[in-house]
């Protein structure tokens, strides 16, 4: 089964035939990257505190509870509504202000030494994720990847149009991108890597000779054991290494409550301040 969605390749340079392939929230990102950019989106007057709080709502319940097919399907929804006629080229340089702002200050220094070792064996390193194209691109630069395979949101005159070019890139569709990559450069996948943190990555993790659970929940932890599949942990706390994710993603709800709540408390006040002939800014 081909991908569509996924943008064409040139061809591999450098004579490879093996290559890395990364999930990218919770495996090389501590928590989901699109609820920072969002963050980031609305600080820069993009997002109202209500689209926030949700981000944030589904942010808490993918680090404590995992993924889901209803949730995915929920999101990608109300993405495409609020994203309709935003600028590509803004995009992308609000994303790049948000990395160097607080992504940066997220990668897991563990999975960034596994991608940088792949890089000096020669090996292509790609990012795979379900996060905009633009943005996985943009955070492949950073970490020094080959580049990304991402949700193409399609786009007319430089503005999204609302539409998606092909499905989410998530789950099945993971493993479908992967191997439309590897005909197209001329990888073997017997011989790939392949590192992910859900359940939702085992597709692309089965689709390689060498896979191995990063930062895995609950569910990919069971199944990796039961593979024979390596797991490696870079999360600080408990044994279980949730402890660092479940503090920040309560920080995360935490901050956008607060933020509904002072435009609540603006909106309360204003006619009061305006009646006393205060400013409302």
């Amino acid at each position: 089964m081909t991908a569509p969605h996924v943008p064409a390749a040139s061809p591999a340079v450098t004579g490879t035939t093996v290559s890395a392939f990364f999930d990218v929230d919770n495996t090389i990102i501590r928590g989901a990257s699109a609820f920072h950019i969002a963050r980031g989106l609305k600080q820069r007057g993009f997002f109202t505190n209500r689209d926030v709080l949700r981000f944030a709502w589904e942010q808490f319940k993918y680090n404590i509870f995992g993924e889901s097919q209803e949730q995915m399907a929920a999101l990608r929804a109300e993405a495409l509504s609020i994203i309709k006629g935003w600028s590509v080229a803004e995009m992308v340089a609000i994303g790049e202000e948000v990395y160097d702002e607080v992504l940066a200050l997220r990668i897991f220094p563990g999975t960034k030494a596994i991608i940088d070792e792949h890089r000096a064996q020669g090996h292509e390193v790609w990012l795979v994720t379900a996060s905009p194209v633009e943005i996985g691109r943009m955070i492949a630069r950073h970490v020094g990847a080959t580049g990304a395979l991402g949700t193409v949101a399609e786009h007319r005159g430089g503005y999204y149009t609302g539409v998606l070019q092909g499905p989410m890139l998530h789950g099945p569709h993971k493993a479908d991108a992967v191997r439309t990559l590897a005909a197209d450069r001329g990888l073997r996948l017997e011989k790939c890597f392949a590192y992910g943190d859900s359940m939702n990555d085992t597709p692309m993790l089965s689709e390689v000779g060498r896979p191995c659970a990063i930062n895995p929940d609950r569910r990919l932890r069971a199944h990796a054991k039961k593979q024979g599949w390596p797991i490696k942990d870079f999360r600080s706390g408990d044994s279980k290494g949730r402890r660092g994710i479940v503090k920040a993603s309560l920080t995360g709800t935490v901050w956008a409550i607060m933020q509904v709540l002072r435009g609540i408390k603006r909106a309360i006040l204003a006619p009061f301040k305006r009646g006393r002939g205060e400013r409302t800014d």
